[in-house]
């Protein structure tokens, strides 16, 4: 087991690490969008933060030599359901034709108040170990 801190981005809010590798597999943290430059949430819009929270979990990938394309699970947490279509959207056109496998739960709230959070399990393939 590895326990991953990527630098790029925003730091822990609580005692935990970004991800963990364990053998063939890297397990997020849930990502909140915080913007990694400010160390502050971005804009109080569902779009916005869907797009930093994709960003977030794409800069740990690469942290590891990996990229969404290695996503085979990803657990969404939306503190509005009613906002499910346009976190979609976002969702879809960073994803692309990667679909991995999903979980969608509207949750009474998230850290710093937040509108989304976004934890996945990664495959690393034996070229990216």
């Amino acid at each position: 087991m590895k326990l991953v801190n990527d630098p790029n981005s925003p730091a822990a809010i609580g005692p935990y690490s970004h991800a963990v590798k364990s053998g063939k597999l890297l397990f997020t943290s849930g990502q909140i969008p915080i913007d990694p430059l400010t160390s502050s949430l971005v804009e109080d819009e569902i779009t916005v933060q869907t797009n930093q929270v994709i960003n977030n979990l794409s800069s740990i990938l690469e942290s590891e030599g990996l990229s969404l394309e290695n996503i085979i699970k990803t657990t969404v947490f939306l503190k509005d359901m009613n906002e499910f279509k346009e976190f979609n959207t976002v969702y879809e056109e960073r994803f692309s034709n990667h679909k991995p496998a999903r979980s969608t739960i509207e949750v009474a709230s998230l850290p710093l108040d937040c509108r989304v959070e976004i934890e996945a399990i990664a495959e690393i393939t034996s070229s990216q170990e």
